[in-house]
């Protein structure tokens, strides 16, 4: 049952539906009795926490590099959309780091921003680089799981989700 609130939740079209409920109560969780659309939200729901704990095999080889020696020290993080690059200081940066990755938001933090943020004038060691690497992975994996969600939900039947009782009805 976790994983399929999970799956729900991560459904961009449940978050804007539901935007409302979201800002100002406790999420309203719709159901289904659509025996199929459930397990299929359990999978990717699981998937999803073993990205998110960090614990997901596709985050054994993370495409993003870090290709430059140098000091390590995490000066000013900064963005640059023309070479999908994110630099921690004026030599050193992370190399193949996807838009969507970058802007990717969580409870209003741009997470690979604030990760950065959160460590200034540190030098990032060998396994703070390669928990990044995996960081901008799961996001990455995250974003195309969540459209997944979105066609998942659309292929049985859209919202409200088949089987359940409208949120208007209740």
């Amino acid at each position: 049952m976790f994983n399929y609130v999970y799956a729900i939740f991560h459904s961009p079209t449940y978050r804007e539906r539901y935007a409302e409920f979201l800002k100002r109560d406790f999420p309203r969780l719709p159901l289904t009795s659509d025996r199929p659309l459930f397990s299929e939200l359990c999978q990717w729901g699981e998937e999803l926490v073993s990205l998110h704990l960090m614990r997901s095999p596709y985050l054994d080889n993370p495409f993003t590099t870090f290709p430059k020696s140098g000091s390590n020290v995490m000066e000013k993080a900064k963005y640059d959309p023309e070479d999908n690059r994110v630099y921690i200081n004026k030599e050193q940066y992370f190399d193949n780091v996807p838009e969507e990755a970058w802007s990717f938001r969580i409870g209003g933090y741009q997470v690979l921003d604030k990760w950065l943020k959160d460590r200034k004038g540190r030098v990032l060691s060998t396994e703070d680089i390669e928990h990044y690497r995996k960081v901008v992975a799961a996001l990455h994996e995250t974003r195309q799981i969540m459209q997944e969600l979105d066609e998942v939900i659309e292929a049985h039947g859209g919202w409200p989700l088949p089987g359940s009782v409208p949120a208007e009805a209740k």
